[in-house]
């Protein structure tokens, strides 16, 4: 049987075209890359590393590094040039770099001793990549948006404390468990709160007794106790309903009305001292959030804070007006700062040698001696 003329002027069309396309993908004139191998020793790349580092100048660092890891796997300086190269990663904001080279020395390097720097920087880049891009600059909550690396983070952080519960990392590591717990509640709350409003009360159930199981030490408790038994209320299971009116009762009697019932409205608003606390974080009302966003924006840009200021969530080296003012309660910052720690230079313009200990721990130990 024969194809029509038509298909077959088609068929030849069609095949003409294609291989006008793959004759056109095929440059003989562009030339390959081809790796001619190390260019320099072992040492000689480690020493180009340590003074790019000390200058500031990251992307030739990683250059040197990455010479290292390629050519020297195997080397003396190997494992620090690993180590080196999360922190120069973390210092161009290429998070994902840094997830990926401490998953690899923590593979490769399971027993070294500084292997904890690696999970703690594993969980600040994932945590960093939460807030990354354009969507910290807008009035959009936290509680609104994907979530995903912040778990990632806890668990990070999570695996830092149960292997390492003595490093010198740990304690920043709970500090922002903790912070992300409060984010990670807030979110299963504001799910909560919309499951209410279109009187899907079981699933209104389920994300506050996630909040109660996984989340009890964060200011949503009151509320995700109130939610859930509104919500059983409303199903007509008293019984249940009851259990945790009781439990409001003991501990948030305020949110349980005269006649029994529950004051959900009151329990929202439970978490405005959380408003203050977390300087305008959680607990906003909606007409607020540009206005809270760009005040505290301009706030932010009259003093600028040092970066162990806010490495340490403001617990070290505050700020002169700061240091003078009456303390309040400190907010754990999501943001680190990739500049590194200003020091006293001598009358020569060259900078203090800033040891590895210094770098990985991003200027909190370890600190140059002025000259």
């Amino acid at each position: 049987m024969s194809l029509p003329r038509y298909k077959v002027t088609m068929l030849v069309l069609c095949l003409g075209i294609a291989g006008t396309f793959v004759g056109c993908s095929s440059n003989p004139s562009k030339k390959e890359v081809v790796d001619l191998g190390p260019q320099n020793s072992e040492q000689a790349y480690f020493d180009s590393a340590e003074q790019a580092l000390n200058k500031g100048q990251y992307n030739e660092a990683a250059k040197n590094l990455q010479a290292i890891d390629t050519y020297f796997p195997t080397g003396t300086h190997a494992q620090k040039a690993q180590l080196d190269l999360i922190y120069v990663k973390f210092q161009q904001k290429d998070y994902p770099g840094v997830v990926t080279a401490a998953d690899r020395f923590i593979r490769l390097n399971p027993d070294h001793p500084n292997v904890a720097y690696a999970y703690y920087a594993r969980g600040v880049a994932n945590m960093e990549q939460n807030y990354d891009g354009l969507v910290r600059y807008t009035s959009l909550k936290q509680s609104h948006r994907d979530i995903n690396y912040l778990k990632l983070a806890y668990q990070n952080f999570v695996d830092l404390i149960r292997r390492f519960p003595s490093s010198q990392y740990s304690v920043d590591a709970a500090q922002r468990m903790k912070y992300i717990g409060q984010e990670l509640a807030e979110h299963e709350m504001t799910a909560a709160r919309f499951n209410v409003e279109r009187k899907a009360w079981v699933a209104a159930i389920e994300r506050s007794q996630w909040v109660v199981e996984h989340y009890p030490n964060t200011p949503q408790i009151p509320e995700a106790l109130a939610t859930i038994a509104y919500s059983y209320n409303q199903l007509g299971d008293q019984q249940s309903a009851q259990q945790y009116t009781n439990v409001l009762k003991l501990n948030y009697p305020n949110l349980v009305k005269a006649n029994g019932s529950v004051n959900l409205a009151a329990a929202r608003k439970e978490g405005s001292w959380w408003n203050k606390a977390t300087l305008g974080i959680f607990g906003r009302s909606s007409e607020n959030n540009v206005r809270e966003q760009k005040a505290s924006h301009d706030n932010a840009t009259e003093e600028k804070r040092s970066w162990t200021n806010r490495l340490s969530f403001g617990m070290l080296d505050k700020p002169e007006t700061e240091a003078t003012a009456t303390p309040t309660t400190a907010t754990p910052s999501p943001v680190i700062a990739s500049e590194p720690v200003a020091t006293p230079v001598s009358n020569s313009n060259e900078k203090p040698k800033r040891s590895w200990t210094n770098r990985l721990s991003f200027g909190l130990l370890d600190k140059p001696e002025s000259n």
